[in-house]
């Protein structure tokens, strides 16, 4: 126990220093304070604002504002203490030795968010449109749609009756750190960008997927034409970097988004270590208006790694097998019970 006190008290000195940098750095609302408004990104070769390096958009924030709390922003002592208290938390439940030490050993390679380095945000919710912190109510096609894939889903009966059951997350087909919208999970919450002349890169580390986006105003692909990620166009507005997104698949749902989702993204640099993302979900078919979100980027250590996870990894098959013979040995007992 005195170790595990001792890593805890070390995590939580670093969590405090990462995030206690001076006030210009914190995001309320996606407004920064004078100092900070004054910044001038650095400009890459052809002009434009530099966003390039290692990013992460790790938080504690959830995204919608929990139903207790009525205020839109926590007080920077408040945020603070949450963090922390969330951090430790989070650091007892990674303890070589537990469970959770199993799949990912987090102490060993600092996959956990508070190992990782987490900007302060002062935000109850990462949405702040509607300015309840809650999404919209669902249209009655939402709650078709929804009620749909929930019978759909005890239709099929367990998730271990087939690999087309699991989320395509746990199929290793598109983790939810890709997005787009690119909102982080509970690790690996980090992003590369390269910007050339005409395009900008972001590589998200879990789990290596690319998202290539044009600069060029070019039009959308045809409306037949379905991706995962969708299709991303981007332009710039002033020092902000705007992409437009649609083409979804109806795979992918966000939040229970149809494939008629639009999605603008905005990526603003407002400091040496910080971008300031900001989304808006526009989908008539699911939610009864628009909806938006913002959370601060943090500019980290790079390179990225592989996350080697793919479909049909041993932990899919493994899952499947041993759902198998479970029903075999099932089975079998009531064939000799039945003698």
């Amino acid at each position: 126990m005195r170790n595990r006190r001792v890593v805890v008290v070390m995590i939580l000195f670093a969590l405090t220093a990462s995030i206690a940098p001076v006030a210009a750095q914190e995001t309320a609302a996606g407004r920064v304070t004078a100092e900070a408004a004054g910044y001038r990104a650095p400009r890459t070769p052809d002009g434009q604002p530099d966003l390039q390096g290692y990013w992460t958009n790790s938080t504690y924030t959830p995204l919608q504002r929990p139903p207790d709390i009525t205020r839109e922003f926590f007080t920077r002592e408040e945020a603070l203490e949450i963090m922390k208290k969330a951090a430790a938390a989070e650091s007892e439940q990674t303890v070589p030795g537990t469970v959770a030490d199993v799949h990912y050993d987090f102490t060993q390679f600092g996959l956990d968010r508070n190992q990782g380095g987490v900007p302060l945000n002062l935000r109850t919710s990462l949405v702040f449109d509607p300015p309840d912190g809650r999404l919209p109510p669902l249209t009655a096609e939402g709650k078709r749609r929804a009620a749909e894939r929930a019978e759909t889903r005890r239709r099929m009966g367990a998730v271990t009756d087939a690999a087309q059951n699991q989320s395509l997350s746990v199929r290793c087909i598109l983790m939810d750190r890709a997005g787009p919208p690119m909102l982080p999970g509970a690790y690996n919450n980090y992003y590369q960008i390269i910007q050339t002349q005409g395009y900008v890169m972001i590589l998200v580390e879990m789990i290596h997927e690319p998202r290539i986006i044009p600069l060029d105003l070019r039009a959308h692909l045809p409306e037949h034409v379905r991706q995962l990620t969708g299709n991303s166009i981007g332009r710039w507005d002033g020092d902000t970097l705007v992409v437009e997104t649609t083409n979804f698949t109806d795979r992918t749902a966000f939040q229970g988004a149809s494939e008629q989702m639009r999605l603008v993204e905005r990526f603003t640099r407002v400091a040496g270590d910080r971008i300031l993302y900001q989304f808006t979900i526009d989908d008539p078919t699911t939610w009864a208006r628009p909806w938006s979100g913002e959370l601060p980027m943090m500019k980290t250590t790079g390179p990225i790694f592989e996350h080697a996870c793919h479909e049909g990894n041993y932990s899919l098959y493994n899952t499947l097998a041993g759902a198998r013979a479970d029903e075999k040995r099932a089975a079998e007992a009531v064939r000799k019970s039945s003698q």
